[in-house]
């Protein structure tokens, strides 16, 4: 059982998830938080984070940390999303064992899963078969984060445990129309639309594919939550188990958002990626957790996350 004194690390923590664990944690009235930024702890250098790992000593660590990014991004920059991811992964892992660091969460994502995978998703159709070839490379490296973690466990009887959120969005997103994931595009190409009086937004694809999304902050509270479990499952999904088309859910922002803007697609169906993908969560809730927030306040409160930032972020 994890204290409100006990030290917790969070690596990633200016990222979207880490960001919102960090918030949740402190709102938890945890008092011994430790963050580093890239220039006081490159994650890259195996040396520099087993010292710091020895330095701290933290009860736990969770691992945020990642190179990630939408369709286009993973299929543009394939080297670099299974290099980066990988070198992360092994460095922060194996210095927590090294330094007897008995408990970790490591952050993974659905796209592990096989491109046609029988639905709902289950934890045991990892390497069932093939990849979605948009990001095959990064979901490689997050394959082998989960092994890892599986390893350790069944090798040194560590308590490291994978969990596999779904789409995740919510405040300090990437809104970077060129490697977003759909949420944040759609958000901002909303709001120029509308301070710019433009009558429609384009979005490529055909919008059939569905998708299950989470906003960050029940991520964040799952990850808290079994930071207090000793689970006898080392691969466990997240999410809300429902899904809805990105043409609906793009329907449902502009409602939501009171937009009088129209959404068109391409109809290009080459990015359009998996058709279908939810996740069966049976695991997650056997042990307690579920999320509780609202689509229409996680979206509300992501908005006013882009237009208070948006001066900041226009020019990416």
């Amino acid at each position: 059982m994890i204290k409100k004194k006990d030290k917790i690390f969070i690596a990633g923590h200016n990222g979207l998830v880490g960001a919102a664990v960090l918030r949740k944690f402190k709102e938890s009235n945890f008092t011994n938080i430790i963050t580093a930024s890239r220039n006081k702890l490159n994650l890259f250098d195996q040396r520099k984070i087993n010292n710091f790992l020895k330095s701290h000593k933290p009860k736990i660590v969770i691992l945020a940390a990642a190179k990630v990014g939408g369709i286009k991004a993973n299929n543009k920059y394939r080297a670099d999303f299974i290099r980066e991811n990988l070198q992360i992964q092994l460095n922060i892992i194996h210095s927590c064992h090294i330094n007897n660091i008995n408990n970790l969460i490591f952050l993974g994502s659905s796209c592990v899963y096989p491109k046609k995978c029988k639905l709902p998703i289950k934890e045991e159709y990892l390497l069932s078969g093939k990849l979605e070839i948009t990001n095959e490379p990064y979901a490689i490296a997050k394959i082998a984060g989960i092994k890892m973690c599986e390893s350790y466990n069944k090798q040194y009887n560590r308590n490291y445990i994978s969990l596999m959120p779904t789409n995740t969005f919510g405040p300090g997103d990437n809104y970077n129309l060129e490697n977003s994931h759909f949420i944040p595009a759609i958000l901002r190409k909303l709001y120029e639309a509308n301070i710019n009086k433009n009558k429609y937004i384009s979005l490529w694809g055909t919008g059939k594919p569905k998708r299950e999304i989470i906003y960050v902050d029940d991520l964040a509270n799952a990850i808290i939550y079994f930071t207090n479990k000793k689970t006898t499952h080392s691969l466990i999904n997240i999410g809300t188990s429902k899904e809805y088309s990105i043409k609906q859910i793009a329907r449902k922002i502009v409602k939501i958002l009171n937009l009088n803007i129209k959404i068109k697609f391409d109809n290009n169906s080459k990015f359009d990626g998996t058709k279908s993908k939810v996740l069966d969560t049976t695991i997650a809730k056997s042990y307690g957790w579920k999320p509780n927030i609202s689509f229409e306040k996680a979206i509300v409160e992501t908005y006013k996350d882009l237009v208070k930032n948006f001066n900041t972020i226009k020019g990416i």
